[in-house]
Order: structure tokens, then sequence, then C-alpha cells
């Protein structure tokens, strides 16, 4: 089995992931593009302590833009986020910190 610390990569703090984690209490995740949605699930509930506290685990696959530097061009990595829905009144205290 792969390392917790492995699967989830960075957590994702945008304005978008922040109205979602107070409307609906759903966190994101930059994860490893191999990974899937129950080894995130683990990897979730092993590092912040939630067992049975998460409810689903949504995966987006994304796509690497193209960018320019001057006349050179070149594309972004592509890369895996995963959207985790948690029980109602269950946190994760990476994203309560200020």
């Amino acid at each position: 089995m792969k390392n917790a610390h492995d699967i989830l990569l960075r957590p994702m703090v945008t304005e978008k992931s922040l109205k979602a984690r107070e409307a609906q209490n759903k966190y994101s995740f930059e994860v490893d593009p191999r990974a899937n949605k129950i080894e995130i699930r683990n990897a979730v509930e092993k590092l912040f302590d939630l067992t049975d506290k998460v409810l689903t685990v949504q995966t987006v696959n994304v796509a690497g833009k193209f960018k320019r530097r001057g006349r050179r061009g070149g594309y972004r990595s592509d890369w895996k986020k995963a959207i985790v829905t948690l029980v109602k009144g269950a946190t994760i205290p990476i994203f309560e910190e200020g």
C-alpha cells in the first residue's frame, strides 16, 4: 500500500474550494495521479484521524495548460484533484488555521 503522504500532495485553498467547504463540507486536495478513490479516502482518514467520517470522494484529472515565455511555449504538467465530502460536523484542522 502507498504511504498516505505520497497520495495527498497538498491541500487546495482557492475561493471556490473555500465556498464549497463552508456550504457543503467539501475539501479539495491535489493528489497523486495514480491514486484511486479508495486510496484517497484511506489517506484522508489516516492523516487527519477521521475514521468513518468521509462520505464521498470525487476525482478530476486536470489537463496541463499551454503557457508561453516570450517566443517559446510549453505545457504545464497534468495533475489530479480530489474533492472529499465529510459528514456534517467533521472538519480538517489544516483548513481551519488562519
